[in-house]
């Protein structure tokens, strides 16, 4: 049995997602007449009860957009140190846009509003580049899954508000955030300039993002994202499984919560661990004790028995339940975690 627990992006449209494509109403998005890419546009503004969105093929294409639409060259954003727009985005920061990070040191990729007021630089000592932007990631990729406290986040939107910072949410996995944490999308909506999903993490799509903001930001997005190359004709197929993941697979997410809670603590009650990070979605990241074996042995080792996990770098190790990772590979992996102990 192959068990691929990289990411939660290598899922497969499931069957009601491959008929929902299938019979999609397309036509040509470039020109803003594909029927299932707008249709999927106002679903998704309305879920965050926002203006305007803009479907993507990617979510870093979404938030180097968000990026571009805040900023100008010479710029400084602020973020934490495990952020995705600085760790995982190709450097398209300064390539995009010209624009620095700033980066804090919080705790598991979630900085206090606290930090991020010190991260302010002077907007009158010209020395120094201008704070303009402040990107949250929710969950955070690197920090495991992690749910950001929603109280410390309106702290961070009063101290943007205060300063004239704009204030951008990477939820590339927000969908989980969502169901861990019982919250409600219209929350995040009245609270972020611009907020970027991601449609291939989690919600089980093949392809496809959205930047959700005003109608202003939006219509600057259309123009940014063109210069990026990311217009898409008949991308309505793509956008008809978006549409069926948001009806279909939101709900579903406390399954692969659960399978990951339950890894953890199997893991936890091993020998060669040295450490498990707390464990709130779908992410499990752990360390192995280097007098056992080293973090790329025991990938290895589960290579060998069919198990794809991934190393984060730093002696981190990654596993991530998905829509594809069935009871039955469940219950296998287990077995197999608790065999090597």
């Amino acid at each position: 049995m192959e068990i691929n627990l990289i990411s939660d992006t290598v899922t497969k449209p499931t069957q009601g997602m491959l008929e929902a494509m299938m019979g999609a109403k397309v036509g040509d998005d470039v020109f803003k007449a594909d029927p299932s890419v707008n249709a999927l546009e106002a679903k998704v503004a309305g879920f965050f009860g926002m203006e305007a969105a803009l479907f993507f093929p990617s979510g870093t294409m979404a938030n180097q957009t968000a990026i571009k639409l805040h900023t100008n060259p010479g710029d400084q954003l602020i973020c934490d140190k495990y952020a995705h727009v600085y760790n995982y985005e190709g450097g398209g920061v300064s390539f995009n846009s010209g624009v620095s990070c700033k980066l804090v040191d919080g705790n598991r990729g979630m900085m206090t509003a606290s930090q991020v007021k010190d991260a302010i630089n002077p907007p009158d000592f010209y020395h120094s580049p201008l704070s303009k932007l402040v990107c949250i990631e929710n969950t955070t990729n690197k920090g495991g899954g992690a749910c950001w406290d929603f109280d410390e986040l309106q702290s961070i939107q009063e101290v943007c508000n205060t300063n004239g910072l704009a204030y951008h949410l990477d939820g590339a996995r927000l969908w989980n955030a969502l169901v861990a944490k019982k919250e409600s999308p219209l929350q995040y909506g009245a609270m972020f300039n611009t907020i970027s999903v991601c449609f291939s993490k989690g919600l089980g799509c093949p392809v496809g993002s959205a930047l959700v903001g005003s109608n202003d930001l939006i219509q600057k997005a259309l123009r940014v994202r063109k210069v990026l190359g990311g217009g898409m004709r008949q991308a309505g197929f793509l956008a008809a499984a978006a549409i069926y993941a948001l009806d279909n697979h939101i709900d579903r997410l406390a399954e692969d919560h659960r399978k990951a809670k339950t890894i953890g603590e199997v893991l936890t009650g091993l020998s060669f661990i040295k450490k498990v990070e707390p464990i709130e979605t779908n992410i499990i990241i752990f360390e192995i004790d280097e007098n056992y074996l080293s973090g790329d042995q025991f990938v290895e080792k589960l290579g060998a028995k069919g198990v794809q996990i991934i190393s984060m770098g730093q002696g981190k190790l990654r596993i991530v339940t998905h829509l594809d990772y069935t009871e039955a590979m469940h219950n296998a992996l287990l077995e197999l975690l608790a065999s090597l102990n």
